[in-house]
């Protein structure tokens, strides 16, 4: 796919260069020429200029990419590139939000996706502190959520039926992956999982074993906080 990343901050760098390592084709442009030349080797096309400008939006191939998205971080000048980008008739935009007032009005623009990178960061960093654990968590949707932690010492030991996690926490487990450590032939332990049918109710977790499952946010946190007290 053909992507437009407008604004080459922290955030659209990293989105620019993701997408570009995935194999898509990606032309970056920002109004600073520092953050344009940290990413021009790493991406199909660059430019320097104010995409706020209506004339120098133009120089850019509205028309001929899949998805125009903007990382721009600063209030003002997002909701005018975003207006310029309805008003251009671009037919996919996606839009960086830096709070709920931003959020609100871009919602009014009825673009593609409003991207939440803040809160989702937040979201993240607030499970990570809240278990010493590793996990990942994926939105879904404004609410939905997929998270993966590793079993800590105060869940193992309980079977899937005791956990019950569809009951009292109202989460969907998606899978539970066993660990298994083994050695290579050079000796060396290695640590591989192994996917449990999520009906065996019986199987005993262990420390390290990790669970997949998927919920509303406020359930994930209600289950974080039990397991955490």
């Amino acid at each position: 796919m053909k992507y437009i990343v407008i604004g080459l901050g922290n955030y659209g760098k990293v989105l620019a260069e993701q997408l570009s390592e995935l194999g898509h084709e990606v032309v970056g442009t920002d109004i600073d020429p520092a953050r344009v030349e940290l990413v021009k080797d790493k991406i199909a096309t660059s430019f320097v200029l104010d995409a706020t400008d209506e004339q120098a939006l133009d120089i850019l191939p509205l028309s001929s990419v899949d998805v125009v998205i903007v990382a721009i971080g600063e209030f003002g000048a997002s909701i005018r590139v975003v207006a310029l980008l309805k008003q251009k008739n671009v037919k996919h935009i996606y839009a960086r939000s830096i709070d709920e007032i931003h959020n609100s009005i871009l919602k009014g623009f009825s673009i593609d996706k409003i991207l939440t990178p803040e809160e989702d960061a937040a979201r993240k960093t607030v499970l990570a502190i809240k278990n010493d654990t590793e996990n990942e968590i994926y939105k879904i949707d404004d609410r939905h959520y997929v998270i993966k932690f590793n079993v800590s010492e105060s869940l193992a030991g309980n079977t899937l039926d005791k956990l019950n996690l569809a009951e009292n926490f109202n989460l969907k487990i998606v899978a539970v992956m066993g660990q298994k450590i083994s050695k290579n032939f050079l000796g060396i332990s290695e640590t591989n999982y192994d996917v449990i049918d999520e009906t065996d109710v019986e199987y005993v977790l262990n420390p390290g074993d990790k669970i997949i499952c998927f919920g509303l946010y406020k359930d994930i946190l209600a289950f974080w906080k039990r397991v955490n007290q």
